[in-house]
Formats: structure tokens, sequence, C-alpha cells
């Protein structure tokens, strides 16, 4: 059954880039139904995962990882407009940043439970990923704005707070190989998201930028959520 969601999800991800139309702004070639269909399947397997082995000894870690790619769908639904009309952007942040909270609870968690809490790579790897998150916030958002708000600087603990999730990731898998695809999806969130904020924020636009934003957020929350399987394959 997850292999048959992954299958379902790559159509709807990819094949509603390479048969979609571009946008008349340029923007998107895949259609928001396709987009947020997409992001519906990853929170299926998310609950199916949770729900169908609640007596493993992961299962909070299964629980978390399913309560952050909800909050992420959520954010999906208000980034697209689908929920409120108004405030959109502030809504999809606040739900993105609340998914990633369960996402770091749950690394640090699994890090604390099975061991992989070293101080050295947990904390060092945390500490470069937030001076990275750091870096991309200034170079991609506040140094190209070209009216500085109070928006601008919020975007900044925003970042940092998706760099901690790919600073815990990398801690684990410092530690531990199977947790690789999770670490580089959390990287690939972080760089979704800054794609994002310059556009939003600093005035980017190319090309499909709304497509290159999917195809490296869609990529990251699968790789989140397939943590799951290789969690359960290590203990």
């Amino acid at each position: 059954m997850p292999v048959v969601l992954l299958v379902i999800w790559a159509v709807l991800l990819f094949g509603g880039f390479l048969v979609g139309k571009l946008d008349s702004e340029r923007v998107h070639r895949m259609p928001t139904v396709t987009r947020i269909a997409s992001s519906l399947v990853l929170v299926v397997l998310a609950w199916m995962y949770y729900l169908t082995n609640q007596a493993h000894a992961a299962a909070l870690y299964m629980l978390l990882i399913a309560l952050g790619v909800t909050l992420g769908f959520i954010g999906d639904l208000f980034m697209a407009r689908l929920i409120f009309k108004e405030n959109n952007v502030l809504a999809g942040i606040a739900a993105f940043g609340l998914g990633h909270i369960a996402y770091i609870a749950a690394l640090i968690w699994v890090g604390d439970t099975f061991g992989y809490n070293a101080f050295t790579p947990r904390v060092g790897a945390w500490a470069v990923w937030l001076a990275i998150g750091a870096a991309g916030w200034y170079l991609v958002v506040y140094s190209r704005a070209p009216v500085r708000s109070t928006m601008h600087v919020a975007a900044l603990p925003y970042a940092l707070l998706l760099a901690s999730t790919a600073g815990f990731a990398t801690g684990l898998a410092l530690q531990q190989t199977a947790f690789i695809p999770l670490a580089l999806g959390a990287a690939l969130f972080l760089i979704s998201d800054l794609i994002l904020a310059a556009q939003l924020f600093a005035g980017l636009h190319f090309t499909s930028i709304g497509d290159m934003i999917w195809l490296t957020y869609g990529p990251a929350q699968m790789l989140i959520v397939t943590s799951v399987a290789a969690l359960m394959e290590i203990i």
C-alpha cells in the first residue's frame, strides 16, 4: 500500500508538471488540483503508517510526522487560497511553522529514545544549518527586498525554524545512514521555502518558479514521511 500511494503521489506531482500548461503569469505548469492532491496523498500515507503501527516502538515518531505533514497540507490550502482569501500567506506560514515544530520534536525524540543523540553531531549540525538558514534569509529575502518591512524581519525566525529541522535531521544522519534521505528532505524543504520567500517578499520571478517550489517541496515532504519506514527497519 505505501508503494501504491507513492506512485500516485509521483504521478500527481511530476505528471502534473509534465502534462500541465503554463499559466498566464508563467508561474505554474502544475494544476492546483494535482499539487494539492499530491500533498494530500502524503498525509494519507503518514497517517496510515501511524494507524497501522500504533504498538510499534516508534509510534510517537510516526504520530509527530503525521501531524507535521498534515499541518503542511493545511499550509498548502492557505497558500493556494483554498482556505481564506486574505492573510493567506501569514496563515500558511503559521501552519508550516507548527508542522516543523512537530518535525523537530519527532527528530529530538527519536534521537533521545534510540541513542542517536551524541552532542557533537547533533549540536554541530544544528549550528551549521542555523548559519545556512540565516545566510539564506539575508541573501534571498532581506538584502533583495526593495522596501523592508516587519514581514521581512519575521521571515528570519521562520527560516531558522526550518533550518533547525534540517540541522536535527542531519545530526541523525551523521550517526545513522538510514536517516540520510530524511536529512535531504529537510534540506530540500528549506531550499523550497527560501525560493518561496524570495518570490513573496523580494519579487523574485522566473518561468515556472511555482513549479520549482513544488518540485523541491513535494519530494522534501515525501522523504520526511518515508523516514518512518527507514526507522522501522533499523529498530
